[in-house]
Parts: structure tokens; C-alpha cells; sequence
């Protein structure tokens, strides 16, 4: 294609030919399984509290309803709609992740574009086309902030949410492309929305409940600035590699914008998204299918003396520090991001597909057998897993057993990839059982129906409006 004079100009204007042309039915039917991805997800956890206390407030702050709410199935304006639903969709650390940017791309983006095409009264697949275009944004700008030599992400290496920083732009271009937005139009949605996405990522290490509501802020801004451009604020073209721009104000000069563009329309980062099979940082997972590798090959946890849990040598400060807590984690939630409170789970025996919601209550989280087995996990680095990551999130975990023998598994390849992808019966049932924590069971089956029909057109509103009652 003709290049734009600048990188936010070139996407905005694929963007306008995707809303116009559509795009190929293998994208389409990865949105659709996303889709069902952050519906699950959002239906599991209508009883978090960040859920409810951003419920709370966008009841306090009124307006028409447009869009439905799945904390209460209410309609709500569409930026409301968009908050709310991007925090359920974020709450239980169960949304997928685009690697190596280490992103969270869906969990923003779908909650934002399921809002504008609901207030649009869009088809499915003008949905599906618009979301797949925003997740793409968000994955290529994570990328744009990737550093090859650090083998991280700069947004991270200065503590920023690169989630939420990137998603709003993302998901101004998706909610842009519903709301009928033309080339300059997006152009102007991503000048805005970069103006308005952030994070800060500490409440990892210390605590607070603030990191749930990230995403859910992120699918707001992005409405808000797409409909801001739909009124006539403007944003500037030179946004994302200008002097004063996006990425020189996250990343200083680490940064390269030609992964904005490149390839645009031939490679899609879209389609390297992984898909959570257990609910919790995907930093652990490694570890916990090495440990489930271990349980099915009959190693019985009350015979294991000690644990060694080797990971990449950046991972272990969210997973294994400081030790004393990640050994006894204080909280269901902050059980999820132990590596050894999830190794123990997995060799005792967890739910769902190894692992699932019931392992990560807080009662869960202070169960005698599994914190006797958690501390007994060391976690170090490992030379191999890091020299993977973050193209993956690797692990090897070796234990001994009390005759001396030891037993070892590493893990190159995360469950829930494109080299490991989770099948359609294991998408169904991570499904399932989110979706069961809200719904009865027997109106399962319907959801999943509705959803694969976005595909064949269906309007977005009969999709929502059926879940909203069924709440």
C-alpha cells in the first residue's frame, strides 16, 4: 500500500479499508474465540470488588444507557459500559497475553469495541473486524516499546502498565471504526487516546487492588477519544514517534515505531496472542505444567523432600520475591502470582483445566498442605528459560524424592499458544467454568451459539441483550 506520511496516519487509513473491506474469516473466527475468551472471564468475576466498586461508580455518574453492563446486565452510556466490562474482563488475571510485549491486548480492546457496537448497532462482524484491527494496535505498539537487547519491555523496565498505556489506543481505533470514523478520523482518535492511557504496575510488588481496574480505565479512554474525534477534537498525526510524541514519553529513545507499520496487513501479531488455561500470572504457567506433567507421571506429592522451580531471571521478581510471601501469599489473589503456591496447587490437584478460580480463594491460599508444599520451592534463575523469554514464559522444575531419586520437567513451550494452542473442547470448557460462576449451566450452551453467530453477522445488541438477561 501507499505509505501514510506518518505511522498513526498509515494505520488509521488500514484501519478505514478493514472497516470498509473486512478481513479474512481466519481473523474473524480468532475474535470469536477471544470474544468467549473475555466473556468467560468477565462473567467469572462479577464478584471481585474493583467490579464493584467500578459498578458503584458509573452508577453515581448516570447518563443514557447504550451498552450493557455484565457486572448487572443495566445499560449504561457506552464509556461506563466500557469501564466496567474491561475490569471484569482483567480482575481474575485470566485474560490472554501477547508475547514478547508481555501485553494483555483483549482485556481492553473487546470491552470497548463490544460498548461502540452496541450504541452503533453494529453486525458481528463489523465487530469482530474492528476489535481484531485494535488488538492489533495494541500488540505492535507493546512491540514498538520492546527492547531486543534488554529482552524486555521498556514500558515495564520503567514500571508502566504497558496494557493499559497501549490498549487505549488500541481500543480507540476499534471503537473509532464502529462508530463510522474515516482515515483522519482515527488518525485523530489515536492522537487523543495516546494522551490519555497510563498505569503504573506497583501494585504488583506491594499490594492494592488498583491494577484490576486498569484495563477496564484503558476500553473507557479509548470510547471517550473516539467519540471526542467523532465531535471534532483533533489529535496530532506525528503522536507516536514524535519529539513530544507516545512513544519517546514512555520509552526515551528505546524505542522502534516501525513495528507500527511494518508488514501491515501481511503479519498479525493478532494471531499470536496466547489464551490462559489457568487462572493466574502467566508467569507461573510454566511451572504449573511441569508440575501437571509431574502428577500425571505419578509423582506423589507427600513423597517430594524438595522443590527447585528455575525460571527466566526477570520473572522471579513478580513470582518468587520476596519469598517469605510468595511461600505463605496473603490473599487468593496474591496466590496467583506465587510460583510456588501454584506449583504446590498443581501437584495436589486444582480444577478446571490443572488449575481454575477455586485454587486462588483466599481459603484456598491458606490451606496447611498446600503451603507446607510451597515452602519447600526454591525458585532460582535459569540459564535456558531466560535466554527464551519473553518469546515464551519457560520453566524447568526439578524435585527430589524422599528414596533421593529426582525428577525433572521443563517447559519451553507455554499451553495456550500458537506452538500449544488449547483445543476447541478446552476452550469450551475454560468457558464453562467461568461462565457457570453467573449464569446456570444449562444456558451455556446458548452463549457459545450467539457468539460463534457474530461471525455469520449477527447483530452485537442480540448478543449482549441475551446476556444481560440472563443475569
Amino acid at each position: 500500500m501507499t505509505p501514510a506520511s506518518t505511522p498513526a496516519q498509515e494505520f488509521a487509513a488500514f484501519a478505514a479499508r478493514a472497516a470498509v473491506e473486512g478481513l479474512p474469516a481466519e481473523l474473524r473466527a480468532d475474535l470469536v474465540a477471544r470474544t468467549a475468551d473475555v466473556l468467560g472471564n468477565s462473567l467469572a468475576a462479577r464478584d471481585a470488588e474493583p467490579a464493584r466498586v467500578a459498578a458503584a461508580v458509573v452508577a453515581e455518574w448516570g447518563g443514557t444507557g447504550a451498552a450493557t453492563s455484565l457486572a448487572d446486565g443495566r445499560r449504561l452510556p457506552t464509556p461506563s459500559s466500557a469501564l466496567v466490562n474491561g475490569t471484569l474482563a482483567h480482575s481474575l488475571d485470566f485474560d490472554d497475553t501477547h508475547l514478547p510485549s508481555v501485553l494483555h491486548p483483549s482485556a481492553v480492546v473487546l470491552p470497548a469495541a463490544l460498548a461502540a457496537a452496541e450504541a452503533a448497532g453494529a453486525s458481528g462482524t463489523a465487530y469482530l473486524d474492528a476489535a481484531a484491527v485494535g488488538v492489533e494496535l495494541t500488540c505492535r505498539l507493546g512491540m514498538a516499546g520492546y527492547d531486543e537487547e534488554l529482552g524486555n519491555s521498556v514500558f515495564f523496565e520503567h514500571g508502566q502498565h504497558a496494557t493499559a498505556i497501549c490498549g487505549a489506543v488500541g481500543a480507540a481505533v476499534a471503537a473509532g471504526m464502529l462508530r463510522g470514523l474515516d482515515a483522519e478520523g482515527l488518525t485523530s482518535a489515536i492522537g487523543i487516546a495516546a494522551s490519555t492511557g497510563a498505569g503504573v504496575i506497583e501494585a504488583n510488588r506491594t499490594g492494592g487492588t488498583v491494577k484490576r481496574v486498569h484495563c477496564g480505565w484503558a476500553a473507557h479512554a479509548g470510547v471517550a477519544a473516539a467519540d471526542l474525534a467523532r465531535h471534532g477534537l483533533t489529535g496530532p498525526p506525528t503522536v507516536l514517534e514524535g519529539r513530544f510524541g507516545f512513544l519517546r514519553a514512555f520509552c526515551g529513545e528505546r524505542f522502534d515505531v516501525g513495528h507500527v507499520t511494518d508488514a501491515l496487513g501481511e503479519r498479525w501479531e493478532t494471531l499470536r496472542v496466547f489464551t490462559k488455561p489457568y487462572p493466574c500470572n502467566h508467569f507461573t504457567h510454566a511451572g504449573v505444567d511441569a508440575a501437571l506433567r509431574m502428577r500425571d507421571a505419578g509423582v506423589a506429592p507427600d513423597r517430594i523432600t524438595e522443590l527447585t522451580l528455575g525460571a527466566p531471571a526477570p520473572v522471579l521478581r513478580t513470582i518468587a520475591e520476596p519469598p517469605e510471601e510468595k511461600a505463605r501469599p496473603r490473599s487468593g489473589y496474591h496466590a496467583a502470582f506465587s510460583g510456588p503456591y501454584t506449583v504446590a496447587a498443581a501437584l495436589l490437584g486444582g480444577g478446571g483445566l490443572g488449575l481454575s478460580h477455586d485454587d486462588f480463594t483466599d481459603a484456598a491460599a491458606a490451606d496447611p498442605g498446600r503451603l507446607a508444599l510451597a515452602e519447600r520451592v526454591r525458585c532460582v534463575p535459569d540459564e535456558e528459560s531466560t535466554a527464551i523469554f519473553p518469546r515464551q514464559f519457560p520453566a524447568v522444575l526439578t524435585v527430589r524424592l524422599e528414596n533421593g531419586d529426582s525428577v525433572t520437567e521443563r517447559i519451553r513451550e507455554n499451553r495456550g499458544g500458537p506452538e500449544r494452542p488449547l483445543s476447541p473442547d478446552e476452550v469450551a470448557e475454560k468457558f464453562r467454568t467461568n461462565a457457570v460462576r453467573s449464569i446456570p449451566a444449562d444456558d451455556v450452551p446458548g452463549v457459545v451459539d450467539a457468539v460463534r453467530e457474530l461471525q455469520g453477522g449477527r447483530p452485537v445488541t442480540d448478543l449482549m441483550d441475551d446476556l444481560g438477561a440472563r443475569l
